[in-house]
């Protein structure tokens, strides 16, 4: 065991960099993806909740296809296909070859199905407001930008905050998905060392260790900001 323990040193005699590495990509992966899923997902509720038949119809399209999808035919269609889209349109100026970065490419495609499942929350927590809330901003003449600033937003948040919290832990464990595109994520790198150590047991269970600190860090986090987010409850309470 005692050797084992020696392997997850830092250094060249040991794999802790390249764990601690992808462990770290993890993490930004996830931390970029999050407010790129959270603005785009608000704009779809904000189309399936406009009297706008055609923005409707656009954004229950968006959410049927990216939930409906799994997220790996997702990743793998934004990929390579981006690749692909972006090569000929760079092709009509230029012979230069263009990679798509798998970054920005697990990003956007994690992105997109965060999108389409907070979109539902956002859309539940924009129908529990009382329309006689945004009919009074309007009777004091809010406008449509200060109504969603000043009663929309602070009310949104604490209706929509469980269920993103939800998908922020899900997301943390679809961010492993990247791994097929050779992007060095946490369980990329815990593969290559198995590989080279031949101890997939022992590795990969510290995989799950770093995933589960990840879920129980986020959890804490979580709960202070509903906490927060509640002050005004419980102050009126």
């Amino acid at each position: 065991m005692t050797d084992l323990f020696q392997l997850l040193q830092p250094g060249p005699e040991g794999w802790g960099d390249e764990i601690m590495a992808g462990a770290w990509l993890t993490i930004r992966l996830a931390v970029a993806t999050l407010p790129f899923g959270l603005v785009i997902g608000f704009l779809v509720a904000l189309a399936r909740n406009s009297d706008s038949r055609v923005l409707q119809a656009l954004g229950g399209t968006f959410t049927t296809v990216f939930r409906g999808l799994p997220e790996l035919l997702t990743l793998f269609i934004i990929y390579y296909g981006g690749q692909i889209l972006l090569q000929k349109v760079i092709g009509l100026f230029t012979d230069a070859y263009v990679e798509v970065n798998g970054f920005v490419a697990g990003m956007v495609a994690l992105g997109v199905v965060f999108a389409a499942f907070s979109s539902e929350v956002f859309l539940a927590a924009l129908r529990a407001i009382s329309k006689g809330q945004i009919e009074g901003a309007h009777a004091l003449g809010l406008n449509r930008f200060q109504t969603l600033r000043l009663v929309i937003f602070p009310q949104l948040w604490r209706y929509a905050l469980p269920g993103i919290a939800n998908l922020w832990l899900v997301l943390l464990k679809d961010t492993s998905l990247v791994s097929v595109i050779a992007l060095n994520d946490l369980l990329r790198m815990t593969n290559v060392v198995v590989g080279a150590t031949k101890e997939p047991f022992f590795f990969y269970a510290v995989a799950c260790s770093i995933y589960l600190l990840f879920s129980i860090v986020s959890s804490f986090g979580i709960i202070w900001i509903e906490r927060r987010a509640a002050r005004g409850e419980t102050r009126a309470a």
